[in-house]
């Protein structure tokens, strides 16, 4: 497990019952996430291609130089192909890029430093490196948040503190997330929880041309 992989299930609803209040009151902000970021047309695009359909996710490599290097390095050799989306959890992330369809853990590259205090928030629709409970453990494993996270900020140097590096955002195919978001989900391979019953395949990451 990881993103969750450190945020035990009765932990993580707790933690979205003392965030809702903060973060769902107000207008939609869907489209303020993308003020955080460099001007889009500017970041390297990468198209996660899935069973449900093709997500554009821009890369920030200017706030997120480590991050987006660790990523570009998995999909440059294809290690994310015939992996899954293993863990959703409905208004809070999908996360995927470290099992396969047999629930196969794939082999990875050493961890990358945390960059969450890059000042990138954990929006909707943005994407973030999971982890274990270790501030600098990331790997493969991402997550795209389905709704603001606040919780899941840096807000110290710390390992309570340290949050989820953000960087990127989806700039095409919010659809598709939305859509993988609300999918049934259950026990499966090793998780006893919020797996979709149904699986996401994550056929290819590449770069958009």
């Amino acid at each position: 497990m990881t993103l969750l992989k450190m945020i035990a299930p009765a932990l993580i609803l707790s933690l979205l019952s003392a965030c809702s209040g903060s973060n769902n009151s107000g207008p939609d902000k869907r489209s303020a996430a993308l003020t955080q970021f460099t001007n889009t047309a500017d970041l390297t695009t990468v198209v996660i291609s899935t069973s449900a359909g093709d997500i554009e996710i821009a890369l920030d490599s200017a706030r997120a130089p480590e991050t987006v290097k660790n990523f570009l390095s998995y999909v440059d050799n294809g290690f994310y192909s015939g992996t899954i989306f293993h863990r959703v959890i409905k208004d809070f992330m999908i996360q995927g890029g470290g099992f396969t369809t047999d629930y196969e853990k794939k082999v990875n590259q050493p961890a990358v430093k945390n960059e969450a205090d890059n000042g990138l928030r954990n929006e909707k629709y943005t994407i973030a490196m999971a982890r274990t409970a270790a501030p600098h453990s990331a790997t493969s494993q991402f997550f795209i948040n389905t709704k603001n996270n606040g919780f899941l900020n840096h807000s110290s140097k710390s390992t309570q503190g340290w949050g989820y590096a953000v960087f990127g955002i989806v700039t095409s195919g919010k659809d598709i997330v939305d859509q993988i978001n609300t999918v049934s989900t259950g026990p499966d391979g090793p998780f006893q929880s919020d797996a979709p019953q149904k699986q996401v395949v994550i056929k290819s990451v590449t770069r958009k041309l």
